[in-house]
């Protein structure tokens, strides 16, 4: 069976962007995280340690999006994924979103944002 794990709305600040206030000023960021894994038998069982720890990818999400800089979100959503499918052995595919809000584009725009879908058919762990 197939279930999916959410994180939504994930903030962290980062310097991401292509121009150079945008990496040395930084802004905030969001990020949706879709995790479609097997659960049952975490839930039948209430086990942490028969699924994927959401604590964990917070985590790991966090500390990724600062570790380095990106001129584009839809390289770093592309990261993102490879990296949950390769550090969390329990995720069979991952859906990652990226946006960035008040994107200098010339007008008022809330957010744009990247989106990702990627399995583990498509990385080598």
């Amino acid at each position: 069976m197939i279930n999916i794990i959410r994180i939504k709305n994930a903030t962290f600040y980062g310097y991401h962007g292509v121009s150079n206030e945008e990496q040395y000023v930084g802004g905030k960021f969001e990020a949706d995280i879709d995790i479609h894994t097997d659960f049952t038998e975490s839930a039948s069982g209430d086990d942490l340690t028969k699924t994927v720890d959401y604590y964990q990818v917070y985590s790991f999400l966090n500390q990724f999006t600062v570790k380095r800089k990106y001129y584009l979100i839809e390289s770093l959503a592309i990261e993102i994924a490879t990296e949950l499918l390769k550090k969390f052995e329990r995720i069979i595919k991952v859906a990652v979103r990226v946006r960035k809000n008040n994107p200098p584009l010339g007008g008022v725009v809330e957010c744009h944002e990247a989106q990702v879908k990627n399995d583990t058919k498509e990385i080598k762990r």
